[in-house]
């Protein structure tokens, strides 16, 4: 498809944003032209609202990397298979990504409090009824609608980082954002390990409910509203529906939509099978697994700052997702290689040294892409946002899915579904974004967006 004509667009920030202490990246000043109706002096997210966006795109890791050392536990208890219990993690993705398509633009139409705050309700009471669901079946429908809920979260606070910044500034608070949403994929294994100690896996429920319950007072207390009157949708659904087609009709977006999408799911492949491989087949303890599950995490968030710390303004942003890209499907053969006994018998170290590589390769590849997306949409953030995060927890949930189909006795499915989405997001990015074609002189992505979707959100 052609793409689409793109004129520059001036910078928006929020009007209305708290925080104490310390100050996030510095917001990028007004562009020249005509000014916004409503809008103060753009600053940056302080310190707390740095945080509290951070705990609400912590809410789907927290969700799902939390139970899953307490699978197998489930599995027992309940006398479900392998496989049903992992359906647990493919509803609350589907949830996920559903979720994302109605609360982004309703953000767009209502502002982004009032959404925020209803998903975080329904998600408390979601997550109290996953600690009391007496089967299986049961648990994968609650499962469900704790990830439709806690989508609100995760879109919304997306949509707000667009309200505050723009270009490279936007890629650097994303890379801000995973430093801190990136501690739950390190905590929460390890947390759950923990719960479990002295509670069985409804116990790691319970303390879920309690993380949204808390995120309820901070959203309410300290979170201001960010989308003014004047920049909100007026439309309904028709209007949301026809702000998605067009910015699917925008090639470049959907091209780093799909390289985002695709690298998502390489990366729950190893989210939704890492713990019956590391456990199961290499026979590592709760613990050792909870330890090499906190480990890549931290891989992936080193990387990710040194994207936004030192990358971003020195590196095209292209030319850093390029690079993610290209480590991810090397390490993904690799692993192919290993678990398949291309190199014989072994073990679970060679294994883990390649689920590092990878998912530190996800630092790149994650706050580049998204960056990338939303800066084609100044004036559809929450629609852009609904399209970004559906797409990666669709794909994703069809990725967690597709490694239990050959059983529990082999790695083999995993390391090939992650081969196979990294080649996706290769050819995405190539086929689509064309990056050698589109830089400004700084040799950055211009910031634009396709003019039939800033006509209706101007």
């Amino acid at each position: 498809m052609p793409e689409p004509t793109t004129v520059p667009q001036p910078d928006n920030a929020a009007d209305a944003v708290s925080g104490t202490g310390a100050s996030g990246p510095a917001a990028v000043p007004p562009a020249a032209g005509p000014s916004v109706p409503g809008l103060s002096t753009p600053r940056p997210a302080g310190l707390l609202v740095t945080l509290i966006l951070g705990g609400l795109t912590a809410l789907g890791p927290l969700s799902m990397d939390m139970y899953l050392p307490s699978l197998p536990q489930i599995s027992e208890t309940l006398h479900s298979p392998v496989a049903t219990v992992q359906l647990t993690l493919t509803a609350c993705l589907l949830g996920m990504a559903l979720g994302q398509l109605v609360a982004g633009p309703m953000s767009d139409r209502w502002g982004r409090r009032r959404p925020l705050l209803t998903g975080l309700v329904v998600y408390v009471l979601a997550t109290a009824g996953c600690a009391l669901a007496p089967t299986a079946e049961i648990l994968i429908g609650v499962r469900l609608l704790q990830g439709l809920a806690g989508a609100a979260g995760i879109v919304i606070a997306r949509a707000v980082v667009r309200d505050l910044y723009s270009g490279l500034e936007m890629a650097r608070f994303f890379s801000t954002l995973m430093l801190i949403s990136g501690t739950a994929p390190i905590l929460a294994p390890a947390f759950g390990g923990q719960v479990m100690h002295f509670a069985d896996w409804r116990g790691i429920f319970a303390v879920l409910a309690l993380i949204g319950v808390v995120l309820v007072v901070l959203v309410a207390r300290w979170l201001h509203e960010t989308l003014p009157h004047e920049r909100r949708h007026d439309g309904g659904i028709g209007q949301s529906l026809r702000t998605m087609r067009d910015l699917f009709a925008d090639r470049v977006f959907s091209g780093y939509l799909l390289t985002a999408s695709f690298g998502f799911a390489a990366l729950f492949a190893y989210v939704a099978a890492s713990s019956f491989v590391i456990q199961e087949i290499y026979g590592a303890s709760p613990q050792t697994y909870s330890l090499l599950f906190g480990l890549n995490s931290v891989g992936l968030i080193a990387v990710g700052q040194i994207n936004g710390k030192i990358l971003v303004g020195r590196v095209r942003l292209d030319r850093a997702l390029a690079f993610g890209l290209a480590v991810t499907v090397a390490a993904a053969a690799a692993l192919v290689l290993m678990t398949s006994g291309a190199f014989g018998a072994v073990g679970l170290v060679p294994v883990a040294a390649g689920l590092f590589v990878l998912m530190s390769a996800m630092g790149l590849v994650m706050p580049n892409s998204s960056a990338q997306a939303l800066m084609r949409t100044p004036h559809a953030a929450g629609s852009a946002s609904a399209l970004l995060g559906t797409s990666q927890f669709l794909v994703g949930a069809v990725a967690s899915a597709l490694v239990g189909l050959a059983g529990e006795h082999t790695a083999v499915p995993m390391a090939a579904v992650q081969l196979a989405c990294g080649a996706v997001a290769v050819l995405s990015f190539v086929a689509l974004v064309r990056p050698w074609r589109r830089h400004d002189a700084d040799g950055n992505a211009p910031e634009a967006a396709a003019p039939a979707c800033a006509g209706r959100n101007g």
